[in-house]
């Protein structure tokens, strides 16, 4: 029997009842179809053959006689042409990367076959059906159609496909509806958990499990939860599950309702839901509160969990709350009385005390004299020394300390504490110590532009003006003079106890020598010289013994008429020496013209400068008089007044 022979029989015995039957899936199970055509007859197929021809071809035994039937040359072109277009109406359409309904037809060890109702049926490996351990012969499953004819002529197909075509389909629907959906927890992975949610691994984050914090994700595993997709990421094929937004509209309604009978200072218990560094989150009852780490104890802490622990229920108070914010500021401390008032009554200035060093600072260090009570000790008050430094210099956390009470603010709750004062003030008998004239060795230990602070001993601190630093040294700054940790010999020139201050000197360790330069430098000797550096319209000249002198433009010309530069060696003149002031001034071009440096050294600018220093004088002479005055010497001073508008005539 040829194919075509057999196409025509199986027309012939086709009930369309039974196709359509066949090929109708399952009632139970939801599957897309996306090309699915009915097979209708349009005429009988009884009127597609011949009685006459069924006669003639028919044997004694009633069979038909196939041979003679193919001898006689079988069916016309025309007869061919309807019997394909029969066979062809009992066959599905179907195309390709579309899904289709499929029937069980076997089920082996490695393969299951599905009819879909086409030429040939198809061929999908066991493992794709793993997921459903009761599949049997004649359910209903989806099928996606890779490709009808593959290198091999044979059709290729897959369920896990179909599956996941279908999940996806699902999937996005109820990211679009918002509808609830079911979801079996596969397992744990980091950060949340694996949902099994319409034969789709969708991720649940721990955050979004519930509205507490999830410590123990285990028992979850193998748990159906109901879940709503709040987002799926299409190119990475991701799928995020959450079930804390299902109840997040009922926590808000609590939430609004609690909020409402809120008042501050109303008292209310609580369960301890979390624990951080900076304070502790109480759930009361569908709203939580933040008790913060400084309203958990009067005392110093430093972690929350010294005080609370997690599960815990403890009555807390309200401090404060926003509605809009949904926010709870809650307090602990606050239900027991300060500590401050009961002790407060036993602090008296002056009173010696130790306590706990809790805290340091740059500025000085708090220290615990009771529970909940502390007082500062400024750095000031460390030490004699008024060479501030770090507390942390004196003092270390955990030490214990003795000190003295220095004062108590009662108001503030403030106790200012010291430590210097439980040793000897070093001010007390310094005039014994350190008299005016007495000579010793400091320690350098700051600068500043107008001198340098020594220290004599601890707690003692001394100046030396920068004028008292050298006698024939012009210093401009005391780092020229010396540095840092240098000791250097003093001598004390004023003492003042009361406030503290010591004026010092150096240059007064030694004689002055001006008296002896005054007898060397005498107006009109002649010395050898070197220019160092202009400074303006003079110039500073190197004299012997270490000294300078100044030297106008003017002076500066040479014999050759032109004028002497920086680090010439010349002879120069003594113009001027003024041993108070001292300065030297000098003159190169004096030493060739006597007339001009005897005109430089006039005597009228001199007498009017010895009339000057008469005035001055008589100043300091009134000034002097002045402070030693009384209202029975008024006489004296009118007498000193017309002795010097005298002289002003």
């Amino acid at each position: 029997m040829n194919e075509y022979n057999l196409k025509c029989q199986m027309a012939e015995n086709l009930n369309p009842a039974e196709e359509a039957e066949n090929t109708q899936p399952a009632a139970e199970e939801t599957v897309p179809v996306v090309s699915q055509e009915e097979v209708v007859r349009e005429e009988p197929v009884e009127e597609l053959y011949s009685t006459a021809d069924d006669q003639l071809y028919m044997t004694s035994t009633g069979e038909f006689n196939w041979e003679a039937y193919e001898a006689a040359g079988g069916y016309t072109n025309d007869e061919r042409k309807r019997y394909d277009d029969v066979y062809e109406k009992t066959l599905s359409t179907i195309k390709e990367k579309e899904v289709v309904p499929g029937t069980i037809v076997s089920i082996g060890k490695k393969e299951v076959v599905v009819n879909i109702g086409y030429k040939s049926e198809g061929v999908v490996p066991v493992t794709e059906f793993r997921y459903n351990p009761d599949l049997k012969i004649g359910d209903s499953v989806p099928i996606f159609i890779e490709t009808q004819e593959d290198k091999t002529g044979q059709m290729r197909v897959s369920h896990k496909t179909a599956r996941l075509l279908s999940a996806w389909t699902d999937v996005n629907r109820a990211l679009e509806s918002g509808e609830i959906i079911k979801g079996e927890v596969k397992c744990r992975t980091k950060g949340g958990l694996i949902v099994d949610v319409f034969g789709l691994e969708a991720f649940l984050p721990g955050s979004q499990i519930d509205v507490k914090p999830i410590r123990d994700y285990d028992v979850y595993v193998g748990k159906v939860m109901e879940l709503k997709v709040v987002k799926i990421n299409n190119e990475f094929k991701n799928v995020v599950v959450s079930h804390k937004a299902l109840i997040e509209a009922e926590i808000e309604e609590q939430k609004k309702q609690i909020m409402s009978g809120l008042e501050k200072g109303q008292v209310l218990e609580g369960v301890v839901k979390n624990i951080t560094s900076y304070g502790v989150f109480i759930d009361l009852g569908g709203v939580d509160g933040l008790i913060h780490i400084t309203d958990l104890s009067w005392g110093r802490i430093n972690h929350p969990e010294e005080v609370v622990q997690l599960d815990a229920k403890i009555n807390v108070v309200i401090l404060d709350f926003d509605d809009d914010k949904k926010r709870i500021a809650l307090g602990l401390k606050q239900l027991s009385a300060h500590p401050w008032d009961a002790y407060q009554e036993q602090l008296q200035v002056g009173q010696k005390i130790t306590g706990k060093v809790v805290v340091l600072a740059d500025y000085g260090a708090f220290v615990e004299v009771a529970p909940g009570v502390e007082g500062l000790i400024h750095v000031s008050e460390m030490s004699w020394s008024s060479h501030l430094r770090s507390a942390q210099d004196f003092l270390k956390v955990g030490q214990e300390v003795e000190c003295v009470v220095l004062a108590v603010e009662k108001d503030e709750r403030k106790l200012s504490l010291g430590m210097k004062q439980l040793s000897v003030d070093p001010w007390e008998g310094i005039e014994g110590r350190f008299p005016i004239q007495s000579k010793h060795s400091a320690k350098v230990r700051a600068f500043t532009n107008f001198g340098v602070f020594c220290e004599l001993a601890e707690g003692i601190d001394g100046l030396v003006h920068i004028s008292d630093l050298s006698w024939s040294k012009k210093i401009k700054h005391p780092s020229e003079f010396c540095a840092i940790g240098d000791n250097i010999e003093v001598v004390v020139m004023e003492l003042d106890k009361d406030n503290r201050k010591i004026s010092l000197g150096h240059k007064q360790i030694e004689e002055n020598p001006w008296d002896v330069f005054e007898t060397v430098f005498t107006e009109g000797s002649r010395h050898q010289g070197t220019i160092i550096r202009r400074e303006g319209s003079h110039a500073i000249v190197s004299l012997p013994y270490g000294l300078e002198g100044f030297c106008l433009s003017k002076n500066m010309k040479k014999e050759d008429g032109s004028t002497a530069k920086v680090e010439d060696t010349l002879e120069f003149v003594v113009l001027e020496f003024n041993k108070n002031q001292r300065k030297i001034a000098v003159s190169h071009t004096g030493t060739f013209k006597e007339e001009e440096a005897s005109a430089d050294s006039a005597k009228k600018p001199r007498a009017k400068k010895s009339e000057g220093s008469d005035n001055n004088s008589a100043v300091k002479a009134v000034n002097a008089q002045v402070e030693k005055s009384t209202l029975g010497d008024i006489d004296a001073l009118a007498a000193l007044k017309e002795k010097m508008e005298g002289k002003g005539e």
